[in-house]
């Protein structure tokens, strides 16, 4: 098991968390951990967003005082 110490809510202050047996194959890696204080359970989540391409946006036009920028 692995030890992690993230804050915990029910304790009220920093604990150490571990991750359960992962019966989906996570293993170390699973999002699923515990506090070992009192047993509260946190789900971390994880996100990967793709970088925007710059070069694929369109310049969007200006505007000063009415009229269009060239």
């Amino acid at each position: 098991m692995s030890d992690r110490e993230l804050y915990c809510d029910t304790c009220e202050g920093v604990q150490p968390f571990e991750v359960p047996p992962c019966v989906d194959g996570h293993d170390l890696d699973c999002p699923e951990l515990i506090c070992t204080g009192c047993g509260a359970a946190v789900l971390i989540a994880t996100f990967a967003f793709h970088a925007p391409r710059l070069a694929d946006r369109r310049p969007r036009a200006t505007y000063r005082s009415g009229r269009r920028a060239a």
